[in-house]
């Protein structure tokens, strides 16, 4: 089965930005590009205990009329589900992708991804989703769940579009980002883009070491690429100089190696989520 470019989209702001990186992933990659939209069927109404003073057949009857809305909503959702996926496939071949693919599936998206994951390539997801509280420091829920269950890159994308022309990778030598500057390397996602390579930490033989060989690595490939070890707090380093160079593509490894944040993304990555205004690539 070939892997491809998947896109998750929803009814929020973001869906646009989230069909405008996956097209371009997928020309980039030269992947099949498909989207995905999951209807939650799980009623949204609880069943209130409404036998008080009004009698049981008109609690039945309340009921009856309920599990009707339910259906009726079910299918709305689907209707609307169905012109968005052809509202996205427009989108991509006007943007140069050849025959996108739509998929429509009912359930949870954590669930239905679980499902899909031996077909995806590249999983490309809005920051927040349509239920998401839109305070810029709250990262969606499915998101973080999203990230702790699947085992392939993820891209992570703001609500607006920007074509990627400098990559940076928080690199810490340890085998996660090593794969990281090894994909790096290979992927034909970030031909022609520079790429910066940068360590939080110390001036020590060692981050040296690492770097020289993540350089060396990228040079080889054929990319562009400069480093830099910073020393300072992990976010807001790499925050400063994500700003200093004008990046716009931030990659990161999803977890740190403590075996508590192992239980969740990684404490420095859901910072960097939480306030990045530029897509970021999460490996796993």
């Amino acid at each position: 089965m070939t892997e491809q470019v998947m896109a998750a989209i929803d009814g929020s702001q973001f869906s646009s930005a989230v069909c405008d990186y996956a097209t371009w992933a997928s020309l980039a990659l030269e992947a099949p590009l498909t989207f995905l939209h999951v209807v939650n069927n799980h009623p949204q109404t609880a069943e209130a205990d409404l036998s008080g003073n009004i009698g049981l057949g008109s609690r039945e009857h309340l009921l009856e009329e309920l599990s009707q809305l339910d259906e009726q909503r079910a299918k709305v959702a689907q209707e609307q589900g169905r012109l968005m996926l052809q509202a996205a496939r427009k989108r991509a071949v006007e943007g140069g992708v050849t025959e996108p693919g739509t998929r429509q599936r009912n359930g949870t998206l954590v669930e239905t991804l679980a499902d899909l994951e031996g077909e995806i390539r590249l999983l490309v997801l809005g920051k927040r989703g349509e239920t998401a509280h839109q305070a810029s420091e709250h990262l969606g829920s499915n998101l973080e769940r999203v990230v702790r269950t699947l085992h392939r890159p993820i891209l992570m994308v703001p609500d607006a579009y920007q074509r990627p022309e400098r990559v940076m990778l928080a690199f810490d030598g340890s085998k996660t980002t090593r794969k990281g500057v090894e994909m790096l390397a290979r992927s034909p996602m970030f031909n022609g883009i520079p790429v910066h390579v940068v360590i939080v930490g110390a001036e020590t033989g060692d981050n040296r070491s690492q770097l020289d060989w993540a350089l060396a690595a990228l040079r080889e490939a054929g990319h562009e690429a400069e480093g830099a070890i910073r020393a300072g707090e992990v976010e807001g380093t790499l925050r400063a100089y994500q700003a200093e160079h004008d990046i716009d593509l931030l990659v990161m490894g999803a977890y740190g190696h403590s075996r508590i944040r192992h239980l969740l993304v990684g404490s420095t990555t859901t910072a960097m989520l939480r306030r990045a205004n530029v897509p970021v690539l999460l490996l796993r």
